[in-house]
């Protein structure tokens, strides 16, 4: 299965080139660099395009709103084929067809012969103030942008979701290396106990000690590469990486200190997902004054000019009519009430919304600075553990080589220095994944 997701790999790169990758064709684990999958996400995952397409929705609802005070033009073709008096002596009067004959003649006037009609007609509609439709544009723009802010907080959401799986398969295949080293250390102390056993040196609970530790390091192994399993499944979800190769990371678990301030007073306005519920406040603001609009009246323009003909298309005789309306809806059964109290209800709800998340923030960066701080605290002291764990380990060591010490011991030692060092790669990992979780909670 690894070489046929090998062969995809290679002929993706060698005949489409479909993704922009710095990896090598060749067989093999893939390298994969924190930067290089953080680039694949912004171009591949399909929560970002989903985002990205509801900022073109809102930019087409925008472009919708100019309607509130660009003309309408609509151009029409009507036929008409009728023997009802009233249209056909209209039908006439319009193709200036009519004669003082058939004035004089009743029976042509009640009951005339069947007449066609072609009319072309061309009608231009101009909204002169409508202030619901101009609020309505406003609360659309201001939705506009709020989209292009949630579009920048999706992609700072899913880089974080990156670093999460990067570095939980960076600190997984860190494990991986301290068990397999514990592994070959134990495999050798193993080989020695059989053989001071066969010599009578020691007791065959110290021969089968050596043995179960041996048993409870591979378990350990197997649990670990199943976190490196799953730490690759979810960086192929989150990148839409199909190729079933081993990642391989290229940075590890390095730590740059830096001071996490957990000032409560950090400014936080300049989120991208606050300033999305921000300007969707704004929005229902707009939509509350279009609401409130609806009920005033509306005053539009419009030019209608016809042509008309006994055969198509009809361009024979034309006339025109230019006028003006204006639109009053007194009473609608408190339908424009009840839409005036729904929009407030909105508006205060999208306030509270904006409210809540800003005091959230505010949590998480507080939350986010005490993990660094603790996490920093816990690399030093994990730091002198392995440090006393090693020279405890070789100072037991050299003594189980010289008889001196029991089997129990080393194997006491050696757990205890895989432990410490276990500890301290996590204590790296946590204080990494701190230091970006309080840049995300900072929205920087």
């Amino acid at each position: 299965m690894v070489m046929n997701g090998l062969k995809r790999f290679s002929g993706l790169i060698a005949a489409a080139c479909l993704l922009v990758l710095p990896f090598s064709a060749t067989a093999g684990p893939v390298r994969l660099s924190l930067q290089d999958a953080l680039d694949m996400a912004r171009e591949n995952n399909s929560t970002l395009k989903a985002a990205a397409s509801r900022v073109e929705q809102a930019e087409a609802r925008y472009l919708q709103t100019r309607k509130a005070y660009l003309p309408s033009v609509e151009l029409s073709e009507t036929m008409m084929h009728t023997n009802d008096p009233a249209a056909v002596f209209s039908y006439k009067l319009r193709q200036r067809v009519v004669n003082p004959v058939d004035l004089g003649y009743t029976e042509r006037i009640n009951d005339p012969d069947a007449l066609t009609n072609f009319q072309l007609g061309l009608e231009v509609r101009q909204p002169i103030l409508n202030l619901d439709a101009w609020n309505g544009r406003k609360a659309a723009e201001v939705a506009r942008s709020s989209a292009g802010y949630e579009l920048e907080r999706a992609a700072e959401t899913i880089e974080l979701e990156v670093k999460k799986a990067y570095y939980a398969l960076v600190l997984s295949r860190s494990n991986l290396e301290a068990v397999n080293r514990s592994i070959e250390a134990m495999s050798r102390h193993d080989r020695e106990a059989r053989k001071a056993y066969s010599k009578g040196l020691i007791t065959r609970s110290d021969k089968l000690s050596t043995g179960v530790r041996l048993a409870e390091l591979n378990e350990q192994k197997l649990v670990i590469r199943d976190e490196i399993r799953n730490a690759e499944d979810a960086l192929r979800f989150l990148l839409r990486y199909d190729d079933d190769s081993p990642i391989v990371p290229e940075d590890g678990l390095e730590v740059q200190r830096e001071h996490a301030a957990a000032d409560a007073a950090v400014s936080v306005d300049e989120r991208a997902d606050l300033k999305a519920l921000e300007a969707y406040t704004r929005a229902a603001e707009y939509r509350t004054q279009m609401a409130e609009a609806a009920a005033l009246p509306r005053v539009n323009a419009f030019v209608q000019t016809n042509w008309n003909d006994n055969a198509f298309p009809g361009l024979d005789e034309h006339n025109w009519t230019v006028g003006l309306s204006v639109n009053w809806m007194v009473f609608d059964g408190y339908e424009t009430i009840g839409k005036q109290q729904e929009a407030r209800a909105r508006e205060l709800e999208s306030r509270y919304l904006y409210e809540e998340a800003r005091d959230r923030s505010r949590f998480d960066i507080r939350r986010a600075s005490r993990m660094l701080q603790t996490a920093a605290s816990r690399i030093d002291v994990a730091r002198q553990s392995l440090e006393e764990a090693r020279v405890s380990l070789d100072y037991i060591g050299e003594r189980y080589r010289a008889g001196q010490a029991m089997t129990f011991e080393l194997l006491g030692r050696e757990a205890a220095y895989t432990r410490a060092l276990m500890r301290l790669n996590r204590a790296r990992y946590d204080y990494i994944m701190a230091r970006h979780e309080l840049q995300y909670a900072r929205g920087s």
